[in-house]
């Protein structure tokens, strides 16, 4: 009896201990695979903000934080560009097209589908951040030099370290290799350098019973020592009451001996 009983009491202690941490989490950004949540953990990490994750039904991943780390880690992802802009596929955007198409309705499909599958080729560069690209295509009397010809533009936001001259070319010949009729020299490029990062993050410092600790970290620090005290009181509270009945337990074997 006296065995279960403190188990259950343990129980009790591990429920509250878990359930008091978790309070301390908030959902940062969700819907992600893994190899944007590990990302932007590792970044998280670099500035020395803790985050975690965890799997939904759907098997998308959830990354958190401490809320009191929201705000920065908020900060910290947007000036990394994370999470990536997620682009439809051509599978994604022609995927259910059971009606029949007007030939402008299927160009006007083709040319988004193009865009977001360059798009995203584009940003998977070392030292693109992000990348858009615009395609429009020629006239079916181009072939005639009556119509318009294909042409392309191509945005990039790259990481100031990035030499982006020698990129341009590639770029470049990317898309133009990609897209049927499109000239090398018709496809432009406008990159656009990434604002300097400030290097580590610096939280805000405060003074916790006199000591400096990151403001952030104050809360968590008040709630775990709460959390200490609340199971100080319970476990004194429960070694009283097992004194006392040992107590009256030796007291009434001394009295019925004698």
């Amino acid at each position: 009896m006296q065995r279960r009983f403190w188990w259950y009491v343990l129980r009790v202690c591990a429920l509250l201990s878990v359930l008091l941490l978790q309070a301390c989490k908030e959902d940062l950004y969700s819907g992600l695979d893994e190899r944007q949540a590990n990302r932007m953990i590792s970044e998280l990490m670099k500035q020395g903000i803790q985050a975690d994750r965890y799997a939904v039904k759907d098997g998308s991943l959830t990354v958190t934080v401490d809320e009191n780390q929201f705000a920065a880690a908020v900060q910290v992802l947007e000036a990394s560009d994370l999470p990536e802009t997620h682009f439809a596929s051509l599978g994604d955007v022609f995927k259910g097209n059971g009606l029949v198409s007007s030939p402008t309705q299927e160009k006007a499909q083709l040319v988004y589908a193009m865009s977001q599958e360059l798009s995203n080729t584009v940003s998977r560069v070392d030292g693109i951040r992000t990348a858009r690209v615009h395609v429009d295509l020629q006239d079916d009397d181009a072939k005639r030099k009556t119509g318009k010809q294909a042409s392309a533009a191509v945005f990039v936001r790259y990481s100031p370290d990035t030499d982006i001259e020698s990129l341009i070319p590639k770029i470049k010949s990317l898309v133009s290799g990609s897209i049927s009729g499109l000239d090398y020299e018709r496809v432009s490029v406008i990159p656009v350098a990434a604002a300097e990062e400030n290097g580590t993050y610096t939280p805000r410092m405060t003074t916790w019973l006199g000591v400096p600790v990151p403001q952030q970290s104050a809360g968590k620090l008040s709630q775990l020592v709460l959390l200490v005290l609340v199971l100080v009181a319970v476990l004194a509270a429960l070694l009283t009451w097992w004194c006392l009945r040992w107590q009256a337990r030796t007291t009434g074997v001394l009295g019925g001996s004698s």
